[in-house]
């Protein structure tokens, strides 16, 4: 059975470092057996088919690829378009009232608990907020990420020890599902 699938591609092509021209992932991703390979933006998003495989599989088996052919390791988080579809639906902020500069999804590779999270005192970043879903972070930053202190302090090594993390805004997000579901 054909599954089609998200792949997210941790810190390419931000500030110089790490650089995967998008023409040169579709072509190594083909390269691996994958059909229907689409790129989206120039962030590290790819959107692909498999008829095996589970996403921890397919997700090593494209970072293994990138770091031959790249030179660099890189993160990679798969998902399917039910998770996908499933993460969009469970937002527990307004979306359609927010700019998507405001509203971003840190997907993990695998679950985490709250107790994880229990050292951040939410008061002390209102209005910013954020809450978890299943293998994500919901985050809600009306000034936008880049000048968001409580995406800081939430991106700390300490409380993301052993956990692979990627954040896309809500454009990307609305996006990646709707892809996968075409």
């Amino acid at each position: 059975m054909t599954t089609t699938y998200a792949a997210l591609l941790r810190g390419i092509n931000v500030g110089g470092a790490k650089k995967v021209p998008m023409a040169e992932l579709r072509t190594l991703m083909e390269g691996l057996g994958y059909g229907d390979v689409r790129t989206y933006l120039q962030s590290g998003n790819a959107v692909f088919s498999s008829d095996g495989g589970d996403e921890e599989s397919l997700a090593g088996e494209l970072s293994g690829a990138v770091e031959k052919h790249f030179g660099f390791g890189v993160g990679v988080l798969v998902r399917d378009h039910a998770y996908l579809r499933a993460v969009r639906e469970a937002c527990p902020f307004p979306a359609a009232e927010l700019e998507a500069r405001q509203l971003h999804v840190t997907y993990f590779s695998h679950p985490v608990d709250a107790g994880r999270f229990a050292s951040v005192e939410p008061a002390a970043f209102f209005p910013e907020e954020f809450r978890l879903g299943d293998r994500a972070l919901y985050l809600h930053t009306p000034d936008g990420l880049g000048r968001s202190r409580l995406a800081e302090t939430l991106a700390k090594p300490r409380l993301l020890k052993g956990v692979l993390a990627t954040t896309r805004n809500w454009n990307t997000v609305v996006k990646l599902e709707e892809l996968t579901g075409a």
